[in-house]
């Protein structure tokens, strides 16, 4: 009889194991979300596009080639997620402050480069900047020194 109960807890209740994140699928999370900024106000223009290339190129040290394949990867996880929860989650278990500040940056360099501020683009930066967990004070500091 015990050997069945412990049986139950063992098939029903064991802890799962931690989950592994790759260094590829952290940055896949981040341009998903770089890409998300972009579709925001419904007009992806060309210096967006540059803008996130950019971004890709210099955060993650890749060549053009490779941050396209990169974007491209992460378009179809954007179009596939349900929510921005299940990006923030890996980047909360992964991302140091100083990353999740630097993001929310881009973000923004995003949100400003057409030279108008949508309000949807502000929604999400503030949506993500809270899931991350970024104090009110640097989401605002970030916001003005872009800005500027």
């Amino acid at each position: 009889m015990l050997d069945q109960i412990k049986l139950f807890f063992d098939r029903h209740l064991a802890l799962a194991a931690p989950e592994k994140i790759t260094e590829e699928q952290m940055r896949l999370v981040s341009v998903a979300l770089y890409l998300e900024m972009m579709a925001m106000d419904d007009k992806s223009d060309l210096a967006e596009q540059k803008l996130i290339i950019s971004l890709v190129q210099k955060s993650f040290s890749l060549t053009a080639d490779e941050a396209a394949g990169l974007m491209a990867s992460a378009e179809l996880k954007r179009k596939q997620a349900t929510d921005y929860f299940e990006f923030t989650r890996q980047i909360n278990k992964h991302y140091s402050s100083e990353q999740k500040i630097q993001l929310i940056e881009s973000l923004w360099r995003i949100a400003f480069i057409d030279g108008v501020l949508d309000v949807q683009e502000e929604y999400l930066v503030r949506k993500i900047a809270g899931l991350l967990h970024v104090p009110d004070s640097d989401f605002i500091r970030i916001k003005n020194q872009v800005s500027s």
